[in-house]
C-alpha cells in the first residue's frame, strides 16, 4: 500500500533493505547502436499508431552524482554508470513550447560483441526514481546486463525530472500523524483539512507541471528515450506501476515495441475503487500467508526468537493504536495508519516477513513502535535523517492526473462495508485513501487506461499468486486487454510483489524472452 493512494504501489523491497540495515545499527534479437558523448544516434524514430516519429536527441553521458534527496538520497553509483539529461516538451500539445529535462542513467552491456540494445526499466510507484533504483538492483539483473545496456529514468514529475513538490519534510511528518480512518466528525474534519493542505501545497509549488505528469505523457517520453538511445524498438522491463506505463506505451506505439516484460501487473480494467478493494484483498491474503508461515515455523519466525502473532493480536493492536499511538526511540509516535502501512511494507517480499514478526511483538509486548515505524518510513520515502523523497507527491500527482474519479465522503461511507469485508486490517485505510484526489486542481484523463496494442509483438505478462499489491488477476486482465497474440501470461505460485530474481522459473522465462525472443505458452503456470 501507499500512504497517499492504494491503487498502485512503490517497489519497496530495496528501500526496505537499506532502511532496515541502517536501523539495525541505530537500534542495535535486435541490433542497436548505443549512444554516448562521442556518438550521435541515428534517426531511429519508429512510428506508432498516430504515424508520428519521435526525434532522436544527442545525449551527453557523464559520471553520475549521488542521488538527490528528491530521488531518495544515497551514494553515487560509481564506475560503470553514466547519467544524462533529455529535453522533452512539458506539453506535448505544444511540442515547440516549454521544455523539461528527464534524468537518465545507464550502464553499458558487458559483452559488446553480443549486445542486443538497450533495456529500459520502470520499477513502479508511480513516483519511484529509476535513477536511484537501477544501480541498487543491477546485480540482480546480471544475466541481462551481459547483453543489454541497462537504462532507467526518473519519469516526469519524479525525482530530478521536473519533480513535483508539495509539503515540506516537517509538514509531511505532521500530516502523516493524522488519523486516516476517522471515527467521528471531528476526526473527519481534521482529515479533510489535512488533505486540502496537501492538495493546495501541490498546486502552489508545482501547478505548472501537474497537468502534464500523467502516464500518457510518460509513455511519450519513453519513445523519445528510445529514439535518443539509438534503438529502433523499445526493449522494456516494467514492474508494478511500470506495467501500466508499459501497457499504455504499447497502445500508443505498438510498432515500436521490442522485447517487453510486465511483472507484478496493475489491472487496467479496474477503476481506483475496484483497485483499492482488490488491493485490500491482496494484502490480507499475503498477511494470512505470512501468519501461516510464521505459525508453522517458517522463515518469518526465525529472527531474534520473536514469537508469532495472530490476526486477533494484530487487529487488537491496531484498535489500541487508534486511541493511543506508541512511542518510538525518537520524538515521533507510531499511529494506527502508520502501523497498517508498515505491516503492508513488510509483505512486499517474503524476505522481509521476519522483520514483521519482530515489529509486531515489539509493539504488542514492549509497547514501542520502532520497527513498524521504520517499515512505514520505507514505503513513504522517508530516509533515516528525516528527509522525504518526492515519492508521495509524485504518486498523488501522477495518479490524479490519470484517473478522472473524484470520490466523496459519502462514496467512502457507502463502500466501507466492502473494504472491511475485503480486509479487517487494510480495508478501512484503503477506503479513506480514495479521497486523496478530492479537490485536485487538474482533471484526470481516463476511467481506466487503454492498453489495447494490436500489431505489437508478444509481451510477457507475469503474475504472482501471492502478490499483495497487484493481485494475480491483473496479469490476466492486462493480457486480455493487450490483445490476442500480444499478451502472454505466465502465472507463478509464489509470494511477494514481483517475480524476477525470486522465482527461478519466472527468471528463466524472462531471460529467454529478453535474450532469445522466446515466450512460454500462454497460460503457463510454474512454482515460486
Amino acid at each position: 500500500m501507499s500512504p497517499s493512494r492504494p491503487r498502485v504501489t512503490p517497489l519497496a523491497s530495496v528501500v526496505l533493505a537499506l532502511v532496515l540495515t541502517a536501523a539495525a545499527t541505530a537500534c542495535s534479437g535486435q541490433d542497436g547502436a548505443g549512444t554516448d558523448s562521442k556518438n550521435t544516434p541515428g534517426t531511429a524514430g519508429g512510428t506508432g499508431t498516430g504515424g508520428t516519429t519521435s526525434p532522436a536527441v544527442r545525449l551527453s553521458w557523464s559520471s553520475c552524482p549521488a542521488p538527490t534527496a528528491a530521488q531518495g538520497g544515497g551514494k553515487a553509483p560509481g564506475k560503470g554508470w553514466e547519467c544524462a539529461r533529455l529535453p522533452v516538451p512539458l506539453d506535448y500539445d505544444q511540442p515547440d513550447g516549454k521544455k523539461i529535462e528527464l534524468a537518465l542513467i545507464r550502464t553499458k552491456a558487458r559483452d559488446q560483441h553480443r549486445r542486443i540494445g538497450s533495456l529500459v526499466f520502470n520499477f513502479g510507484g508511480p513516483g519511484g526514481s529509476g535513477v536511484a533504483t537501477l544501480p541498487a538492483l543491477a546485480d540482480g539483473y546480471g544475466t541481462l546486463r551481459d547483453r543489454y545496456d541497462l537504462v532507467s529514468f526518473d519519469p516526469r514529475g519524479v525525482g530530478e525530472s521536473a519533480g513535483v513538490t508539495c509539503q515540506s519534510d516537517r509538514e509531511l511528518d505532521a500530516s502523516l500523524q493524522t488519523d486516516a480512518t476517522p471515527d467521528d466528525d471531528a476526526e473527519l474534519r481534521t482529515l479533510l483539512d489535512e488533505n486540502k493542505k496537501a492538495v493546495d501545497a501541490c498546486a502552489k509549488n508545482s501547478g505548472t507541471v501537474l497537468p502534464h505528469v500523467g502516464t500518457v505523457d510518460a509513455a511519450r517520453d519513453m519513445d523519445r528515450i528510445r529514439a535518443s538511445l539509438g534503438d529502433e524498438k523499445l526493449n522494456y522491463f516494467g514492474i508494478s506501476y511500470g506495467t501500466e506505463l508499459g501497457g499504455v506505451y504499447a497502445h500508443l506505439y505498438p510498432k515500436n515495441v521490442g522485447r517487453a516484460v510486465l511483472d507484478a501487473v496493475v489491472d487496467p480494467t479496474q477503476d481506483p475503487l475496484q483497485g483499492g478493494i482488490g488491493q485490500a484483498k491482496g494484502f490480507q491474503l499475503a498477511l494470512d500467508d505470512y501468519l501461516k508461515d510464521c505459525s508453522s515455523g517458517g522463515a518469518s519466525a526465525g529472527l531474534g526468537g520473536a514469537r508469532c502473532s495472530s490476526l486477533d493480536d494484530i487487529t487488537a493492536l491496531l484498535k489500541r493504536l487508534d486511541a493511543t499511538p506508541l512511542p518510538t526511540y525518537g520524538s515521533r509516535k507510531l499511529t494506527q495508519d502508520e502501523a497498517v502501512n508498515g505491516i503492508a511494507a513488510a509483505l512486499y517480499s517474503k524476505d522481509t516477513w521476519r522483520y514483521l514478526t519482530v515489529g509486531l511483538r515489539e509493539a504488542i509486548d514492549k509497547g514501542t513502535g520502532n520497527t513498524l515505524l521504520l517499515l512505514f518510513d520505507s514505503i513513504s520515502g522517508r530516509s533515516p535523517d528525516g528527509r522525504y523523497s518526492n515519492l508521495q507527491a509524485a504518486n498523488r500527482a501522477i495518479s490524479c492526473a490519470d484517473a478522472e474519479q473524484r470520490y466523496t465522503v459519502d462514496d467512502v461511507r457507502q463502500h466501507l462495508p466492502e473494504f472491511r469485508a475485503a480486509s479487517p486490517v487494510f480495508g478501512e485505510s484503503a477506503a479513506w485513501s480514495m479521497l486523496s484526489c478530492t479537490g485536485w486542481p487538474v482533471k484526470g484523463r481516463w476511467k481506466t487506461p487503454d492498453v489495447t496494442a494490436a500489431g505489437a509483438p508478444p509481451i510477457l505478462v507475469v503474475g504472482n499468486a501471492g502478490d499483495p499489491a497487484t493481485p494475480v488477476a491483473g496479469a490476466r486482465a492486462m493480457a486480455g486487454r493487450l490483445g490476442k497474440g500480444v499478451g502472454v501470461v505466465l502465472t507463478v505460485q509464489g509470494e511477494g510483489h514481483g517475480t524476477y530474481g525470486v522465482s527461478s522459473c519466472a527468471t528463466k522465462a524472462v531471460n529467454a524472452h529478453l535474450l532469445d525472443g522466446k515466450v512460454p505458452a500462454d497460460g503457463t503456470t510454474c512454482g515460486g
